[in-house]
């Protein structure tokens, strides 16, 4: 095999991979989009309630659960509990928006 066929056959495998991380980008991203909606309805429903924004236990729970499943999955569980640190950030901050 010549290097110009080598060339075109990782150009080839590269756009399929390419193709393939555009598809998990999207999934991601409406992912994160139905996650928002369900956590936008539990902060209306804690402000309705008068209830705390964050709840540290869940949240603690919910870093082991995820790091488990990092594991499984062959991720980094510290960039997996990054991850959902921001999230639950992001979250906690929608929530106290809510509470005003």
């Amino acid at each position: 095999m010549t290097i110009a066929n080598n060339s075109e056959r990782a150009e080839r495998i590269l756009k399929d991979h390419r193709k393939s991380i555009d598809r998990l980008d999207a999934i991601l991203i409406y992912t994160l989009g139905e996650r928002f909606n369900h956590t936008k309805a539990v902060g209306k429903l804690k402000a309705e309630h008068n209830l705390p924004p964050s709840d540290p236990l869940r949240e603690e729970e919910q870093i082991k659960r995820l790091s488990q499943l990092a594991l499984e999955a062959d991720l980094d569980p510290k960039f997996a509990k990054k991850f959902l640190s921001f999230i639950v950030e992001e979250v906690i901050r929608h929530h106290k928006q809510q509470q005003n």
